[in-house]
């Protein structure tokens, strides 16, 4: 593998849902919501006709300017989304479409909360072939969530948004080292959505299983690198809810200021919440050093990536 991230971008809807509204929805407090997931408001798009390649595209074009290259430069896309309707095409046609391209691949991976870890994955393997791999992670959690009654235990987790994140194997400001990705569906029942009922969580089976696979995810793929877990400058994940950022940080034996949080700000936008974090971590001058990329979704999917600042 050869390959290496160039830029990152993202979209958030400018619809903020406060603890407050939400709380008033669904029978409880808007402190209760705080304590339970960290999440003080969450984006939710103002206008149904809003898409996910809408957003999708938002995101790309900060990514594409950030990186200081045009769409026609791209030689593949690559759209996660757990979120998109059932049907083809998957969002990913209508993306290509919207950047003003009318070759250039693109691929669907229709996963929730890791989608865009594995997105940045394959992109790493194919850059070689491809040239300038666009990844985009977009989610509209809110449709999904108004599908049906809103259950106080999903309903105030989730916001809309997108991320994106430039991958090439040409020289760029950081190389991507390694990668371990793992599925198990025999806990696919835990976390389900089908849009022909309402979202189905087993909160305790999820938080628990994550919060013992991404620490382990982690060290597997330090290891592999023979990196220290305490030279990682910063680690970038799904930003499920704070109290599982809470527990890898604990698991790992390292200060919670390494990983990068902005939970309490978006809430969980699924396969977008990752890149994201990262979009806005790349913009605050960080410092030089390893950086871990993790993720765990329905499936259950989860991996981690490292990279190394040039």
């Amino acid at each position: 593998m050869l390959a290496f991230l160039h830029a990152f971008g993202m979209h958030v809807p400018a619809g903020v849902v406060t603890n407050e509204e939400i709380a008033a929805r669904v029978g409880r407090t808007a402190e209760w919501i705080e304590s339970v997931s960290g999440i003080r408001e969450r984006r939710w798009a103002a206008a149904a006709n809003t898409s996910i390649a809408d957003l999708a595209v938002a995101a790309a074009h900060d990514c594409l300017t950030r990186a200081g290259i045009n769409a026609p430069a791209l030689g593949l896309i690559i759209v996660a989304s757990g979120s998109a309707r059932p049907g083809f095409p998957g969002p990913a046609a209508e993306v290509a479409a919207q950047l003003g391209l009318d070759s250039t691949p693109a691929l669907d991976v229709p996963m929730a909360s890791a989608g865009s870890l594995f997105g940045l994955v394959m992109a790493a393997e194919m850059a070689e072939h491809f040239g300038d791999v666009l990844v985009i992670g977009a989610e509209k959690m809110s449709a999904v969530i108004e599908s049906g009654p809103l259950d106080p235990n999903t309903a105030v987790l989730f916001g809309d948004g997108a991320g994106a994140a430039l991958v090439s194997a040409r020289p760029g400001r950081w190389e991507i080292l390694d990668a371990v990705l793992h599925s198990n569906g025999q806990y696919r029942d835990a976390l389900a959505f089908d849009w022909s009922q309402p979202l189905s969580m087993n909160g305790l089976t999820v938080i628990l299983q994550a919060s013992r696979k991404i620490p382990a995810v982690i060290q597997e793929v330090l290891a592999r690198q023979q990196v220290a877990v305490h030279d990682v400058t910063a680690l970038l994940l799904h930003q499920a809810n704070q109290n599982l950022l809470t527990r890898v940080a604990k698991a790992l034996d390292l200060p919670a200021e390494r990983i990068v949080s902005n939970v309490a700000r978006y809430g969980n936008t699924s396969s977008a919440s990752m890149l994201i974090a990262a979009a806005e971590w790349s913009q605050a001058n960080p410092p030089a050093g390893h950086v871990i990329f993790s993720a765990f979704g329905a499936g259950f999917h989860w991996g981690a990536m490292l990279a190394r600042s040039t």
